[in-house]
């Protein structure tokens, strides 16, 4: 991983967005695990929505992943973290 070679100075503003986008990445990735513990609970009191709560299961990690690569992108473009 390439790393700045000189320090890097953030604005306020810049750290404000920064905290921002960190804020929204946890925020979303809470939700979709909370989906997937939802859709546990809901399996284990209906059997029957196997079906449904399978497909909510399988697609939260994909969501998961997704919020924390945005963010990441998002914090390594900022600091000038490049990967090799």
């Amino acid at each position: 991983m390439g790393m700045p070679e000189k320090p890097v100075s953030l604005n306020p503003d810049q750290i404000a967005e920064l905290n921002e986008q960190l804020s929204t990445m946890r925020h979303n990735a809470n939700n979709h695990l909370q989906m997937i513990l939802a859709a546990a609970e809901i399996l284990q009191h209906k059997p029957e929505l196997k079906t449904q709560m399978i497909t909510t299961l399988l697609e939260q990690p994909a969501k998961v992943i997704t919020e924390i690569n945005s963010f990441s992108r998002e914090f390594e473009q900022t600091f000038g973290i490049t990967r090799h």
